[in-house]
């Protein structure tokens, strides 16, 4: 694979910080990151930069578009990805967008939109691609001794409940077709549906402690549980993507696939308002908004600097 010249936007989470090495040691190179100062005070990128042995701190987007060959975008508030992507896609350069990566319709629609224009675009949670899953899907169970599955983790819906989504989505392939909500004890439990029949539930929110993301899957002849080993999880995600970021390989998923379990979550906040009423990925309205990202960024730079709250 030919070395790339990467950049990141956006410094809110530990996922820069634990990209850095890992992509080093793929043999790719991070010249430079931009930090929108959602979550960290003004200066934070240069403290990044020079923590980390990256040479350009840039001042704006365009800049960096200008330095790299890829960007990560790592925003906690997801209703800045589409702007943050923006500049990339327009400059040609390759966009992995993290997860959650978006929380309404429209903005997932642009995304895919790009895609189908010949952006090269991808993102999403690494549960998608973990190795666990990947084990599992080695094994090629045939879709009719499907039975059930039963995937969670805790901490909120969304921005770690999306993992659940994506790692369901990981085991039994892109397809999904509907969403109900089934009610909540201590956690939220939603059921999705496949086209081709099959269903699962995602059991997410918070909990007393934390637990690891998880899956129970029952086929006719046996049942297997997955506990997922979270020190592997970034490096099958890049294993998985770099390669298409490269110009190397095709995506992992399409962008409209890869979109279905941020679509599903919100498919699930309009079951949830319907009363458990099973709903449609394509009946969801195109102006329906299923998760405020500037709300989750208040709340989650309260966590960083709890003093500010």
């Amino acid at each position: 694979m030919k070395s790339l010249k990467i950049g990141l936007v956006d410094l809110d989470t530990s996922h820069p910080g634990s990209f850095v090495p890992l992509i080093r040691g793929l043999g790719h190179e991070v010249t430079g990151v931009f930090d929108s100062g959602t979550v960290y005070p003004p200066g934070y990128a240069e403290t990044f930069a020079r923590d980390h042995q990256i040479d350009h701190a840039c001042e704006s987007l365009e800049e960096l578009a200008d330095r790299v060959d890829a960007v990560f975008i790592h925003s906690c508030n997801w209703d800045l990805h589409v702007r943050h992507a923006q500049p990339f896609v327009e400059a040609g350069k390759a966009v992995f967008i993290d997860k959650p990566l978006a929380g309404n319709v429209g903005d997932l629609q642009q995304m895919i939109g790009w895609a189908k224009q010949g952006a090269v675009v991808t993102g999403g949670s690494a549960l998608r691609y973990c190795n666990e899953v990947k084990e599992w899907k080695e094994r090629k169970i045939p879709a009719e001794e499907w039975v059930y599955g039963f995937v969670g983790c805790a901490v909120d819906e969304f921005n770690y409940g999306v993992h659940a989504y994506s790692m369901l989505q990981g085991l039994l392939g892109p397809g999904l077709e509907s969403v109900r909500y089934l009610g909540e004890n201590v956690q939220r439990q939603i059921e999705l549906t496949w086209k081709d029949g099959r269903q699962g539930i995602v059991n997410i929110g918070k909990t007393a402690g934390y637990l690891p993301f998880y899956a129970t899957l029952v086929t006719q002849k046996q049942v297997d549980h997955i506990n997922v080993d979270n020190s592997r999880l970034y490096q099958a995600l890049l294993e998985s993507v770099l390669p298409y970021l490269a110009g190397e390989a095709p995506p992992p998923l399409s962008f409209e696939e890869l979109a279905e379990t941020e679509m599903a979550a919100i498919a699930a906040i309009l079951s949830a308002q319907q009363g458990g009423k099973p709903i449609r990925l394509d009946e969801i309205p195109s102006d329906f908004i299923g998760y405020d990202g500037m709300a989750f960024s208040k709340y989650y730079k309260s966590l960083i600097f709890p003093e500010n709250k």
